[in-house]
């Protein structure tokens, strides 16, 4: 997957996105998971991880910028 670098215009839009579909979709069963969110198309998509995610992306020949998320969480990892 190449990297792609977010600008704080596409942070927001991916932010609007994932705000919007939690209105539209129950995700209560997603907690836990990995969310990632494309600003450019709309398109969010779920995994156990980010990896998980990245592969999906990868095996149907996609790349772009994408905000993750941990579902049920307003952080996607604490250390």
């Amino acid at each position: 997957m190449s990297v792609s670098l977010m600008t704080d215009a596409d942070v927001r839009k991916a932010e609007q996105i994932w705000a919007e579909y939690q209105k539209q979709h129950d995700v209560s069963d997603r907690k836990g998971q990995a969310a990632g969110i494309d600003p450019w198309s709309g398109r969010v998509w779920f995994g156990e991880s980010i990896e998980d995610i990245a592969r999906q992306l990868e095996e149907k020949g996609l790349a772009g910028p994408l905000y993750f998320v941990r579902v049920g969480y307003d952080y996607y990892y604490r250390k």
